[in-house]
């Protein structure tokens, strides 16, 4: 499937491993990947950036083949779970950052077009995350008001 609003279908991506069980190699156990997930939400990390930092700093390939849950389930289930979704959140915050710069660039009507694109994606996964209740049924993105929502 192609992109939204852009070219090329993108379909290149690595490849998980087949076997679902934790490498042999591996000595870290589950309770100290679940601790280290835990100690790395409460100083803010997103869940992306915990599996990033856990496989660079710890050496864990997947945390599912690990603990046999994903990294957001964990923090769901120890209450440490982001309000708004991470995909959502970074799109939000990329509008802020645009309606940033044509405050003070009032002519780049380039920018706007592509602030009018991200928005619409914002509005799209919004409708998506209600759908599927990740998010409240009256959560309604405003941009008067999203500078709050990634503060």
């Amino acid at each position: 499937m192609g992109r939204m609003h852009s070219r090329g279908k993108g379909m290149s991506s690595s490849a998980l491993p087949y076997k679902k069980s934790p490498p042999s190699w591996l000595k870290t156990s589950t309770t100290e990947v679940e601790e280290l997930i835990g100690k790395f939400a409460k100083k803010g990390a997103t869940p992306s950036q915990i599996g990033v930092m856990l496989r660079d700093s710890h050496g864990v390939p997947q945390v599912n083949g690990i603990t046999g849950s994903k990294v957001l389930r964990i923090l769901k289930k120890n209450g440490l779970a982001p309000d708004i979704p991470e995909d959502l959140y970074y799109m939000i915050k990329k509008a802020v950052v645009m309606r940033k710069h044509l405050e003070m660039n009032r002519k780049d009507k380039d920018g706007k077009f592509r602030l009018i694109l991200v928005e619409s994606r914002i509005h799209r996964l919004a409708r998506y995350y209600k759908r599927v209740k990740k998010l409240a049924p009256n959560w309604k993105y405003e941009s008067s008001t999203a500078s709050a929502l990634v503060a």
